[in-house]
């Protein structure tokens, strides 16, 4: 199943990419920018959890010691909104294996059930998008959002994702599966 999801993951971040592309002049997101990852509660689903495991193997004793203190940290206080315990210096110590809501994120997408255009958090501080959403109104001009739904639902339970034979199983917080 991991090595489906796996040749998922490629195809999928290669959409990404050219989303990502599209949307250049909008998206202010550089290495050591870490707001995303400072406060939420990152979905994830049982799936994602285990390929993230494989990334943690992976990883040194050291980094591995400071995941752990950081996930016993969350554990005692049992925060509803946190810092992902995965970043370490502002960098993401499991990039490679971090989760659809980490992959989608800085990307504006077009919500068909609310009927209006998702943007990242980071459009309130004037990072991403800033430059076509008016504060005020919360009005978006945006000449093309993307018309994909960028859920973790929605992506992981997709025709494409039927396609790979993927089961992503129950979708929770991290902290839930920490």
């Amino acid at each position: 199943m991991l090595e489906r999801y796996k040749k998922f993951l490629e195809k999928f971040d290669k959409r990404l990419d050219k989303y990502f592309e599209n949307q250049c002049e909008y998206i202010k997101c550089k290495e050591g920018c870490s707001l995303c990852c400072e406060v939420g509660e990152y979905p994830f689903s049982r799936l994602e959890i285990e390929y993230l495991m494989q990334g943690i193997m992976q990883l040194p004793a050291s980094v591995k010691s400071v995941i752990k203190e950081n996930i016993k940290q969350l554990k005692k206080n049992q925060p509803k909104m946190y810092r992902c315990p995965f970043l370490i210096k502002s960098s993401c110590s499991v990039y490679p294996y971090r989760g659809i809501v980490c992959r989608t994120h800085g990307l504006a997408w077009f919500d068909e059930d609310e009927e209006k255009i998702k943007l990242p958090y980071c459009v309130n501080k004037g990072l991403n998008y800033a430059k076509v959403f008016d504060r005020e109104t919360g009005e978006v001009f945006l000449p093309e959002p993307i018309k994909e739904r960028l859920r973790i639902d929605s992506i992981l339970r997709s025709k494409e994702a039927e396609e790979y034979e993927i089961e992503c199983g129950e979708i929770r917080p991290l902290i839930k599966w920490l």
